[in-house]
């Protein structure tokens, strides 16, 4: 069996009275990327941080790297980067003064060698000088990879690395996260990008503090049961008010110049799709990841988690 990086049970962590994460298993090899994934509020931060020791578990128990996540959080913290949602670090520094004052917090030898040599892997060289401050937001995340990467650690978790930034800027960050796991890093990352999500080895989906579905796209696709049908056509987004709340049909979503209606009975479908049929063209297709999550979002229906 492979060798778990993080293996934690039944953790659930309370603030005030009030459970945020509610009793979430987790059995993650080491060498792999796995996707959080989940509404805002979900829980996904919460349980990252008490994986690498941020924060203490109100209940659970487990182990990150090997040591307890309870009574080791400090070893934990050593061989793990993490990299938070915004950008934290110092606007008014170049980018070496903020890589060299990193350095200095990890107590790296050899460490102008060091720095030299993130910002050549992370192609930040030629703006080593510029202030922080002044940096795009692609910019400012390889910055904040380059500054958890640079002490070499075993595990990466990553908090929405690549929220508001290009196309570009992100397909470049996944390329760098990919080529750290060929060194042996293993990323735990929370995204709301469904490309993103696409090239994890697994995924995690959670709602209101609860893991609803794990396991590879395709897994999660197939365990949702969902059956959809994409409809193209000059008009086809007016249909959309039509179709929505009848019988059969649980969603109807857009998706770029198609409209996508799904369910779980395939008959009832396409009755209900009958009286559009020479409205649009319709198909029946694999339904999408997104059109997964839309449909997990539905099922864990409004948040009920307690309020002290």
């Amino acid at each position: 069996m492979t060798e778990c990086a993080i293996d934690v049970k039944g953790l659930c962590k309370s603030f005030s009275g009030r459970q945020v994460v509610s009793n979430v298993d987790i059995s993650m090899p080491k060498g792999e990327v796995w996707g959080f994934l989940g509404p805002n509020g979900s829980g996904k931060t919460t349980t990252i941080r008490m994986i690498c020791g941020l924060l203490e578990a109100s209940a659970g128990e487990g182990t990150c790297l090997g040591y307890d996540i309870r009574k080791e959080a400090r070893k934990i913290k050593e061989l793990s980067g993490y990299m938070t949602q915004h950008f934290s670090f110092w606007q008014d520094l170049s980018v070496r003064e903020n890589l060299q004052f990193v350095a200095r917090l990890y107590n790296l030898s050899a460490r102008q060698k060091v720095v030299q040599k993130t910002l050549d892997e992370l192609g930040l060289g030629d703006r080593q000088d510029q202030l922080c401050g002044k940096l795009s937001g692609g910019w400012k995340q390889r910055l904040a990879l380059a500054a958890v990467t640079m002490h070499k650690p075993q595990l990466l978790l990553l908090d929405e690395p690549t929220a508001g930034v290009d196309p570009q800027a992100r397909r470049d960050f996944w390329d760098e996260i990919h080529r750290l796991t060929n060194e042996g890093v293993t990323v735990l990352v929370s995204t709301h990008y469904m490309d993103e999500a696409e090239r994890c080895d697994q995924i995690v989906y959670l709602a209101h503090g609860k893991v609803l579905a794990r396991g590879t796209v395709d897994d999660v696709i197939a365990q949702c049961g969902l059956i959809t049908f994409q409809g193209k056509g000059e008009n086809v987004r007016r249909l959309a008010d039509a179709l929505k709340g009848r019988d059969g049909i649980e969603h109807v979503a857009y998706f770029g110049t198609a409209l996508h209606v799904s369910g779980r009975d395939r008959d009832k479908l396409k009755c209900q799709l009958g009286p559009f049929m020479d409205e649009a063209d319709w198909q029946e297709i694999a339904p999408s990841l997104e059109d997964t999550f839309i449909d997990l979002m539905k099922q864990a229906g409004v948040d009920k988690r307690e309020h002290g």
